[in-house]
């Protein structure tokens, strides 16, 4: 991407608040193998758009970016999130009649010491009626040396039994649980709760204040964990070490 395209928001002369321990010590010991995740969802309710900023944690306007930076397993990682100008048509099923949704694209590339190590495309759309944002799948390229290896982690919905998982409410409440991914088969079941709010972080984009804290689980691998942050007008500005450095418009 050309950098001189950017109208980008950025700020190296904060430092990034460690929130991880924070947001994981708000589950409490027994957390990672809690109970009552909400799989289903009352999608016959929605009308769908595959746009827009209402959700004020998940924008899915066009041309929208997100760029965090941190360390990884000891590697340098930069990880971009794009929202792009493609949608994708996903058709599944509730009580047995089929459902098209016209999906938005959003990409996420993601670097390992400067190497590309995967690029995710993944599928949203937003139900018009509470401004949830859904999960539809997502397509998988990964990377080493510069080639393909395989695309582990693929999967879409209305495929193999999959359906689609909330990724953010439209309205945040503390202690919500529910599956952002619905595909057993792709072995695809990440899990979030809302553990914190009312965050202030600083980050090298700007500070941020009354941002809101989920943590990641899967019943697959019940002691894995990911604490992210996500802030009003802003979207996701923590992953796990990774913090934001860059956010606002590019053009696709």
């Amino acid at each position: 991407m050309n950098p001189g395209r950017r109208t980008l928001c950025r700020r190296r002369d904060a430092l990034a608040l460690p929130l991880t321990v924070v947001l994981l010590a708000a589950l409490g010991g027994s957390a990672a193998h809690g109970v009552g995740f909400t799989d289903e969802f009352r999608l016959r309710d929605c009308s769908w758009s595959s746009k827009g900023s209402t959700n004020p944690y998940f924008n899915l306007r066009p041309g929208y970016q997100l760029v965090l930076e941190g360390e990884d397993d000891g590697e340098d990682a930069r990880v971009e999130i794009t929202v792009l100008r493609q949608t994708r048509r996903i058709t599944f099923e509730i009580d047995g009649m089929p459902v098209t949704v016209r999906a938005r694209v959003v990409e996420e590339r993601e670097f390992a010491d400067g190497e590309l190590a995967e690029v995710s495309r993944n599928f949203f759309a937003r139900c018009r009626h509470t401004s949830d944002i859904f999960y539809f799948g997502e397509d998988v390229d990964n990377y080493e040396d510069g080639q393909i290896v395989n695309h582990d982690g693929a999967w879409i919905a209305g495929e193999d039994g999959a359906m689609p998982g909330l990724i953010m409410p439209g309205t945040f409440l503390l202690g919500a649980k529910y599956f952002q991914e619905i595909a057993p088969e792709a072995e695809a079941l990440d899990r979030g709760r809302h553990v914190e709010m009312g965050i202030e972080i600083p980050t090298p984009a700007g500070t941020f204040t009354d941002c809101v804290g989920v943590v990641d689980s899967t019943p697959l691998d019940p002691e894995e964990m990911d604490a992210k942050v996500y802030c009003p007008g802003i979207g996701q500005v923590m992953d796990e070490d990774l913090v934001l450095v860059e956010y606002g418009n590019v053009t696709p």
